[in-house]
């Protein structure tokens, strides 16, 4: 019985990963959806400049969503700040969203880990509740007509080869 339970999950696994990458060209992990608008997203960055997520038309989105407390985010946050480097020459937007923390642990985090990045707060998360990440962190990619193509959840090694690649096949496909 264990035996015909454990070659089932093994089955289960296979079946998930290869639904998970349907298309050959993307990097392990991402989940391609289905196209739906993306929620409303109207934030204040921790300088308190507003961003609001419909006036990115045009532009591939990198939406974010994070928090301190959160190991595989503080692991995953260093990668980021590199990949931002790497694309800020492309129109890609890179948008953090830290979930219901205070200025304070931000601050003090983002000072740490990830100096050069300007993260949205999402005080009350409310915005993190339209969005319903299945935890964090969770990554979507926002299309220039502002659909929801892509989704990553949990930590991935961001500024790889991989995803790079990927990134500007995205941005290069919309000039």
């Amino acid at each position: 019985m264990k035996r015909i339970i454990t070659q089932f999950c093994f089955i289960s696994l296979l079946f998930i990963n290869v639904s998970c990458t349907n298309d050959e060209n993307l990097p392990v992990g991402l989940i391609t959806l289905d196209g739906r608008p993306a929620p409303e997203l109207k934030l204040n960055d921790f300088d308190g400049e507003p961003f609001d997520l419909e006036n990115s038309k045009g532009h591939w989105v990198f939406v974010h969503f994070w928090a301190t407390w959160c190991g595989p985010c503080r692991k995953e946050m260093p990668t980021i700040q590199t990949m931002a480097y790497i694309m800020e020459k492309t129109s890609l937007e890179i948008m953090m969203i830290n979930t219901s923390e205070d200025e304070e642990s931000v601050f003090n985090f983002m000072g740490i880990v990830a100096p050069d990045m300007t993260p949205l707060m999402d005080l009350d998360g409310k915005v993190t509740e339209r969005w319903q990440p299945r935890g964090l962190p969770s990554t979507f990619l926002v299309d220039p007509e502002g659909k929801l193509r892509y989704l990553a959840l949990g930590g991935r090694q961001w500024d790889s080869p991989p995803f790079i690649r990927f990134l500007r096949r995205l941005i290069n496909s919309t000039k």
